[in-house]
């Protein structure tokens, strides 16, 4: 079973907030969610919604259409009203609002709403929506907010601007009563969210007022709940990861979708151990992302665990200092909150357009690292991962979370997490014997030199190239034994990883869906529909892109009728560093770049047209 619930409305009036206390009351019950944010890039006052997908087993995408439809203004309901199938919950106050009245609403957006509208023979006010939907067999419950906030209000005896905000929460209990769910679950998840007692009573008093204006719908029964489960979002448990893995020391710059990861680890700074010791994590706040990582760079260099965290433009700053990294041996960790580019393009939404650059970051040729996480726990796994093949290989280490899954949240099985072994792994890591004469570059057989931290013995760091000792030299032999021992000690990589912590492979077909990142949640989700449509496909996924596992992957695609690159960019870079690695090209590709989140549908109906009608390439679009 698959519900789809959106709710939406200006930026800063609780979107999110009703979207976190709905979800969570609907995991009290027993379900699964998976909820995926969507917000305009400004402070307050534009369009965000967010859409949660809830269902009786583990999920990890959205859908394209919408089941219920939660709305408390009128620009929500412009917006997406063509994508509703069930019901439509909005204000009546509203009704008489037109499309040409909504400032903020988008243009493109306004034009293709009217047309709609105007092409099915209906005017361009909400009341024409209503009988918009209403033809197409939607129920539209229209509640009075106005009369129920207001006798909300003298009942409280609160400010009216500050209590108008909880219409958020007469929403989320509409939404709520129309699942048929003991309403009990809301309130609980209110309480636990609001500390603030006037507040929490505000909420309470609005979602029991919502609950009271619909019925019971989809008739939901509450699921039994065997063992933990956990609701993460993916910035907080890339943080979780870290943390898990040793970090001690993170640097940043706020940039969005980056910075959530660093506040909460700021917020979690002061650890107790298993052991019941207290350690603690430094973080930095940095006046850039250039400062970010010379910073986190410096910190790898004392021994600790390092790591700094950026998007976009941010990781554009910090290439020369992940070159210098390179030359210099560092084992820092980058963690690359990928988003809409080139420049500050879509800074809110997501995107796969900088692939390519995160393998080639920092001029010129030695080892970097770079992985890409499919899920939330691909998310925690990897950053556990990222921090000791850093320290085991002493390069950095690029780990890519796409804004996809670094504002979506889910309710997920605690073991889906746990489940793999993580030990924290810090190499070559020593106290020197004799202090005077350490060579911190010794060349050595796999390319990995013992590594002190400073203080501990005589070391000498710069830009330049260097001898044994880190001494500055330009002579011809030296040049050639620093360039080779900086290269191949990425081959250590493919000695300490699984194949599956390389490269996932799901399923057994001659259809092969090759991908990387967020998509993996939507064609899983789609391989039963694409089976039960008499389609078998197989998804390989890959995880690590440098150095990149050529061997495998030729292994995973040899002999396949037809390979289907799906990737969120518009030259399937993915696809490319397959096709440089091991000369195996796609045979076909479905491909998005419009900032949104692939969806389920559209991973069944662009593998459909593929497979049936032979289609090379398919284009998709769907999100607002």
């Amino acid at each position: 079973m698959r519900l789809s619930w959106m709710i939406g409305g200006a930026q800063g009036l609780g979107v999110d907030t009703s979207a976190n206390v709905f979800g969570a009351a609907v995991a009290r019950a027993g379900y699964y969610i998976f909820g995926s944010r969507e917000y305009f890039s400004n402070i307050k006052g534009r369009h965000s919604y967010f859409n949660v997908l809830l269902s009786d087993s583990p999920q990890h995408s959205v859908n394209s259409t919408v089941n219920i439809l939660a709305t408390f203004d009128a620009e929500t309901i412009f917006q997406h009203y063509d994508e509703v199938t069930d019901f439509l919950i909005y204000d009546k106050g509203v009704e008489a609002m037109t499309i040409d009245k909504v400032r903020s609403l988008e243009p493109e957006i306004a034009v293709k709403a009217a047309a709609i509208l105007e092409k099915a023979g209906l005017g361009i006010s909400i009341a024409d929506v209503v009988k918009f939907l209403e033809k197409k067999g939607v129920k539209c419950i229209g509640i009075d907010y106005g009369p129920l906030m207001k006798d909300i209000i003298n009942q409280l005896k609160m400010d009216p601007f500050v209590a108008e905000k909880a219409r958020n929460m007469l929403c989320a209990g509409a939404s709520f009563g129309l699942l048929g769910l003991n309403q009990q679950y809301l309130l609980d998840a209110i309480k636990s969210t609001f500390k603030n007692a006037k507040i929490a009573e505000l909420d309470t008093l609005a979602a029991q007022a919502g609950f009271k204006s619909v019925q019971n719908s989809y008739n939901l029964k509450e699921l039994p709940i065997k063992g933990h489960r956990v609701q993460l979002d993916g910035n907080t448990i890339s943080a979780i990861g870290k943390l898990y893995g040793g970090l001690s020391f993170q640097s940043y710059y706020p940039i969005t979708p980056a910075s959530d990861e660093s506040t909460y680890i700021e917020a979690n700074q002061v650890l107790k151990t298993s052991d019941g010791k207290t350690r603690g994590v430094v973080v930095l706040q940095t006046e850039d992302e250039l400062a970010a990582i010379n910073a986190a760079n410096g910190a790898a260099l004392t021994g600790a665990r390092a790591a700094t965290a950026t998007s976009g433009p941010g990781f554009s700053l910090m290439n020369e200092g992940i070159s210098w990294a390179g030359m210099n041996e560092v084992p820092v960790l980058v963690t690359y909150y990928m988003r809409g580019s080139p420049a500050t393009g879509l800074p809110t939404r997501s995107g796969q357009s900088d692939l390519l650059l995160a393998v080639n970051v920092g001029h010129g040729e030695f080892t970097r690292i770079v992985i890409a996480s499919g899920d939330h726990a691909e998310v925690f796994s990897d950053a556990v991962m990222a921090l000791n093949l850093a320290e085991l290989c002493q390069t950095p280490a690029i780990h890519i979370i796409e804004k996809t899954l670094a504002n979506a949240y889910a309710v997920m099985d605690e073991e889906t997490i746990t489940s793999g072994k993580f030990k924290i792994e810090r190499g070559k890591l020593i106290s020197p014997g004799d202090p005077e004469n350490y060579k911190r570059f010794e060349l050595t057989e796999d390319g990995i030199s013992p590594r002190a931290p400073l203080g501990h013995a005589h070391m000498y760091y710069t830009g330049d190239e260097h001898n044994e000792y880190g001494h500055i030299t330009e002579e011809s032999e030296n040049r050639i034994a620093m360039y080779e021992k900086r290269i191949k000690k990425g081959q250590l990589v493919f000695k300490v990883l699984q194949e599956n912590q390389m490269a996932n492979s799901v399923g057994s077909s001659d259809t092969v869906i090759l991908t990387w990142g967020s998509p993996k949640g939507a064609i899983l989700d789609a391989m039963e529909e694409l089976k039960a449509k008499g389609i078998s496909v197989q998804m390989v996924q890959v995880r690590l892109f440098s150095p990149y596992p050529s061997e495998l992957m030729a292994k995973l695609l040899s002999g396949k009728k037809r390979i289907i690159a799906m990737e969120n960019n518009y030259t399937a870079q993915g696809a490319r560093l397959l096709t440089e690695n091991t000369g195996i090209k796609p045979t076909h590709y479905v491909l998005k770049w419009n900032g949104r989140p692939m969806t389920k549908d559209e991973v069944v109906s662009s593998i459909s047209d593929v497979v049936k009608n032979d289609t090379k390439k398919v284009v998709l679009n769907e999100g607002k």
